[in-house]
């Protein structure tokens, strides 16, 4: 006897989640996403902060967005959205009321102590795969940034620690020092 085939979600059945749901939609599977604790909440603030001051201070037109912020990384695949813990996207025109419809051109994904591989491994392939330009893997546990330069079509990733300043690719001059980010209070 055949298995009963598993269900494969869209769009759709993502924005039918309830409010209080935080769910990611990817290649048609929906994983449940685990609420940020006080840290991680702290790092995306600092970073996503610390971004727009940038961008506002050199009259730039790239917009930052904190999760949840829905980004469909492609307008042809209705069986992918996610929620990147910060999102900058450079095109406006990929700006909807629900939030993005192709790929962002910088992305920082801040771990979850409860599923690592998520952001090291399906979404970094996620992402190569969408075109997004760079994309930052902030681990609070090891106390380590990976950078990513996705431009490039194999990847090299660059190591840094949370003692580092980091400088943005997608910026000409735009560094960010992580023990600011992270310093506790």
């Amino acid at each position: 006897m055949p298995l009963p085939k598993e269900k494969i979600y869209t769009i759709e059945d993502y924005y039918m989640t309830g409010e209080d749901e935080h769910v990611e939609l990817i290649d048609g599977v929906l994983y449940d996403m685990a609420p940020p604790n006080r840290f991680h909440q702290k790092i995306s603030m600092r970073l996503g902060n610390h971004i727009e001051n940038y961008i506002n201070e050199n009259n730039g037109d790239c917009e930052v967005y904190a999760a949840p912020f829905g980004v469909q990384l492609s307008e042809d695949d209705e069986s992918t959205i996610v929620e990147p813990d910060i999102s900058v996207i450079c095109d406006k025109n990929k700006l909807t009321d629900k939030g993005c419809v192709g790929a962002p051109d910088w992305i920082i994904e801040i771990v979850s102590p409860s599923n690592p591989a998520h952001d090291y491994i399906r979404k970094l392939k996620l992402y190569l795969r969408a075109g997004v330009r760079e994309y930052w893997i902030v681990d609070p546990l090891t106390s380590d940034v990976t950078v990513y330069d996705l431009s490039d079509k194999a990847p090299i990733p660059e190591y840094y620690s949370f003692d580092d300043t980091v400088k943005a690719g997608i910026y000409k001059d735009l560094y960010i020092d992580f023990k600011e980010i992270t310093e506790e209070e």
